[in-house]
C-alpha cells in the first residue's frame, strides 16, 4: 500500500482531519512522502524537509516515541515549530516509523482542528501504524 492510502486509513482510524508521512532520507532528514489536508504554501515549504529533532515530526524521530500537543495554537512547550500555527490545527500527534530491526524509517503524524488530547490507546495505535509504514517502505528516499 502506498503512503497516501495508508495515511488516509490512519486519519480515519484516529478520527483526525489532516496528516503527513515523512520518510528518512539518505541525508538524515525527514522528507515529505504523503500529505492529506490543505496546508498554506509557507507550511508546505516548511514541512517538505524536516531536520531530526525539530518540530513535532523531528522530535518523534529523535525521541523514537509519540509527541503530542493538545492546543497547538497556544502551545508554549517549544515542541512545535512557530510555523505550525499556520496550519490552523490544534490537537496533533506524531509517531516514529520504526522497522522490526529498530531502524528509524520515518514519521507519521495526524492533527485535528479542535483541541485534542490523544489517549494512550491512540498513541499505541499510531505507533503500530508507524511500524506498518516502516515495514512497507524501508528503502526510504535518496
Amino acid at each position: 500500500m502506498d503512503d497516501a492510502r495508508a495515511l488516509r486509513e490512519i486519519i480515519d482510524d484516529l478520527r483526525a482531519e489532516t496528516g503527513t508521512v515523512h520518510r528518512l532520507g539518505a541525508d538524515g532528514r525527514l522528507h515529505l512522502a504523503a500529505v492529506i489536508g490543505a496546508f498554506p504554501p509557507p507550511v508546505m515549504d516548511a514541512i517538505r524537509v524536516i531536520p531530526v529533532g525539530k518540530g513535532l515530526a523531528g522530535l518523534a524521530a529523535e525521541r523514537r516515541t509519540c509527541v503530542t500537543v493538545c492546543t497547538l495554537q497556544s502551545d508554549a512547550s517549544g515542541q512545535a515549530r512557530p510555523g505550525a500555527r499556520a496550519t490552523g490545527m490544534e490537537g496533533a500527534i506524531t509517531a516514529p516509523c520504526i522497522a522490526p530491526d529498530g531502524t528509524l524509517v520515518g514519521v507519521v503524524g495526524v492533527a485535528n482542528a479542535g483541541a485534542r488530547t490523544f489517549t494512550q490507546a491512540e498513541q499505541d495505535a499510531l505507533l503500530a501504524h508507524g511500524r506498518r509504514l516502516a515495514e512497507a517502505g524501508r528503502d526510504g528516499i535518496a
